[in-house]
C-alpha cells in the first residue's frame, strides 16, 4: 500500500469515528444533569460575567436543567459552593444540620460595613440574644394592635389622600416608591416609636435616608457579584467607585439611625414601650450595636411587604380576573359584617379575606422578597440529594429559583394563580422548605404573621377604592438585584377612583 493509500485510509478511519461519536451524542437528548459549566482556572466566572445582568433568571434555568436542582459553582479566589432550590436541601440547611450553616464570617464581612451585626447579619450568641429579645415583643397581641392601628391611621391620612388626588389629576406614580415610604414610616412608629413622615408632610429626612438605604442594600449586594473580589476589596481600600458610593449611603444611614437612638436615650421611656427599648433596656448594649439593630428592623419592615406588595400589583393589573374576586371577596365581607367602602378592617375580617392571602402568597411565590439567601459550611457535609459540600464552601437556596421548579409547583408554575393555594376556600399551608419566602427552621422570621396583616390590610383598601392602572403596558419589569428584590426604574401607574368610591 502506497503512502497516499495508507493516509486516505486513517483520514477516513478517523472521519467515519468522528461522524460516529457525533451522531452519538447528538442524537441523544440533552443532559438532564448539566449544572453550571466550569473553565479550567476560571470555573463559572465566564458564565457569570455574560449574565451576570440576569443573575436569578439565569440560575433558576441553570437549576432547572439539574436533575435534583442542585449545582456546585467555583470561581477564581478559591470560591466554590452550592446553589440549590430543592426542598429537602432546604430543609437539610435550614433545619436539619441548622448548626452546620451559620450565616459565616464571609457573608458577614461582605455585609459588615452596612448591615454591622446587626439580627440578619450575626451568628451564634450574639444571634442568640437579638432573637430572644425580639421574640418577646412579636408575641404580644398588644403589638399586632398597635400594627392594625396603625396601618390603618397611615392608611386613611395619608396613603388614601394621595391615591385620591392622583386620580384626579392623573398623574403617575411610581409605586413602589409610595409602598417603601408607606411600610418606613409604619416600621418606624412600630419599632422605634418614630414617625419619619415620608409618606405625609415634607418627607425631607426620611426621602434622603431612604435613597441612601436603598443605595447601600444594593451595593452590599452587589459585591456577591464581583468578578474578582479582590478587586472589590482594592476598591474599598482605595475609596473608589462602587465602594466610594456605599460609603457615602453608609454615612447617611448611620447619622439617622444614631438620631434616633440618641433621641431615645434622652427620653428614657419604659424597656416595654417598643422594640427598640427592649435593646436599650441593656446597658451593655452599645451604641452601635444598637444602630446595627435599628437597621436591620427597618431592611425587614420596609423593604419586605413593600417589595412583596409592588410585585402583587403588577400582577394583579395583569389578572383583571384575580382582582375581581378579590372585589367579591372584600363585598362579601362588608354585607356580612354590615361595614362601609372605607370603613377599617378587624383583624377577624382580615383573616377572613382568604382569597387576598392566596393571591400574596403567590405573588411572592413568584417574586420573593428575599430571593436567595447565603449561608457557610462549618464541616463537610452531604445534602439529602447526594451533593458533597465541602468545609468553607458557601451553600445558597434559590427561593426565586423555587417558585419557577415545575418539580415543586407543576406544570403551571410560572403562572400567577392564587387557585393553587386554596382548598374548599380556605388558603392552606405547605412546607417553609418548600416556600421558604419568611425563611424556616431557627431562623423563620418573626414579623410573619404581622406582615399578611400589613399586606392584606393595605391591598384591600386600595383595591376596594381604586383602579390601578400600569404605565408602559408593553414593557416588561426588570428584577432590581438588592437585598430585597425590586422592581428597576419602579412601577409607574396611574390611579382612578372606583365607580360609587368617593
Amino acid at each position: 500500500m502506497d503512502q497516499f493509500s495508507v493516509q486516505s485510509f486513517f483520514f477516513f478511519f478517523l472521519l467515519s469515528i468522528y461522524v460516529y461519536l457525533l451522531f452519538k451524542y447528538t442524537s441523544k437528548k440533552k443532559p438532564i444533569h448539566k449544572g453550571f459549566k466550569v473553565y479550567p482556572i476560571l470555573g463559572t466566572l465566564p458564565e457569570l460575567l455574560q449574565n451576570r445582568h440576569r443573575f436569578l433568571d439565569w440560575t433558576t434555568e441553570t437549576l432547572d436543567n439539574c436533575l435534583t436542582n442542585t449545582s456546585v459553582f467555583r470561581r477564581p479566589g478559591k470560591i466554590q459552593g452550592v446553589i440549590t432550590s430543592n426542598p429537602a436541601n432546604v430543609e437539610h440547611v435550614l433545619k436539619t444540620n441548622f448548626e452546620n450553616y451559620p450565616k459565616g464570617d464571609c457573608i458577614i464581612t461582605l455585609l459588615g460595613d452596612f448591615l454591622g451585626r446587626g439580627i440578619f447579619n450575626s451568628d451564634g450568641e450574639l444571634w442568640m440574644v437579638q432573637r430572644k429579645t425580639a421574640s418577646y415583643e412579636f408575641n404580644t397581641k398588644s403589638l399586632r394592635n398597635f400594627v392594625m392601628e396603625n396601618v390603618n391611621v397611615e392608611t386613611k391620612t395619608r396613603l388614601v389622600p394621595i391615591l385620591s388626588k392622583a386620580s384626579e389629576t392623573a398623574r403617575v406614580l411610581d409605586f413602589q416608591d409610595i409602598l417603601e415610604r408607606f411600610a418606613f414610616d409604619n416600621v418606624c412608629k412600630l419599632a422605634f416609636n418614630v414617625d419619619p413622615c415620608s409618606l405625609g408632610g415634607d418627607g425631607t429626612v426620611g426621602a434622603k435616608f431612604m435613597r441612601a438605604f436603598e443605595d447601600a442594600a444594593t451595593l452590599s449586594s452587589g459585591r456577591f457579584l464581583y468578578a474578582i473580589p479582590i478587586l472589590g476589596k482594592l476598591k474599598k481600600f482605595l475609596n473608589i467607585g462602587s465602594e466610594r458610593r456605599l460609603r457615602d449611603a453608609i454615612k447617611t444611614v448611620h447619622e439617622f439611625a444614631d438620631d434616633i437612638i440618641r433621641s431615645r436615650l434622652e427620653q428614657k421611656v419604659d424597656k416595654d414601650a417598643d422594640l427598640l427599648s427592649r435593646f436599650i433596656a441593656n446597658e451593655a448594649n452599645s451604641p452601635e450595636f444598637l444602630r446595627d439593630i435599628v437597621i436591620s428592623f427597618i431592611l425587614a419592615g420596609r423593604d419586605t411587604t413593600s417589595s412583596a406588595l409592588s410585585w402583587f400589583i403588577w400582577l394583579l393589573w395583569s389578572k383583571p380576573e384575580v382582582e375581581r374576586n378579590i372585589l367579591k371577596e372584600l363585598e362579601k365581607i362588608q354585607v356580612h359584617r354590615g361595614k362601609n367602602l372605607g370603613d377599617s378592617y378587624s383583624f377577624d375580617e382580615l383573616r377572613d379575606m382568604q382569597y387576598l392571602h392566596a393571591a400574596i402568597k403567590e405573588a411572592m411565590r413568584l417574586y420573593p422578597p428575599v430571593p436567595i439567601d447565603t449561608k457557610a459550611c462549618l464541616n463537610d457535609d452531604i445534602m439529602p440529594d447526594g451533593t458533597f459540600v465541602k468545609k468553607g464552601w458557601i451553600v445558597a437556596y434559590h427561593t426565586y429559583a423555587m417558585g419557577r421548579m415545575e418539580s415543586i409547583w407543576g406544570k403551571n408554575c410560572r403562572e400567577f394563580l392564587p387557585e393553587r393555594w386554596l382548598e374548599k376556600g380556605v388558603c392552606r399551608q405547605v412546607s417553609p422548605y418548600k416556600f421558604p419566602v419568611f425563611h424556616a427552621g431557627p431562623r423563620m422570621c418573626l414579623g410573619k404573621e404581622l406582615a399578611y396583616i400589613q399586606m392584606k390590610s393595605i391591598a384591600a383598601s386600595m383595591i376596594e377604592r381604586f383602579e390601578i392602572d400600569v404605565v408602559n403596558k408593553n414593557k416588561g419589569l426588570e428584577p432590581l438585584m438588592s437585598l430585597t428584590l425590586r422592581i428597576k426604574g419602579g412601577l409607574p401607574v396611574k390611579v382612578r377612583k372606583r365607580c360609587g368610591c368617593h
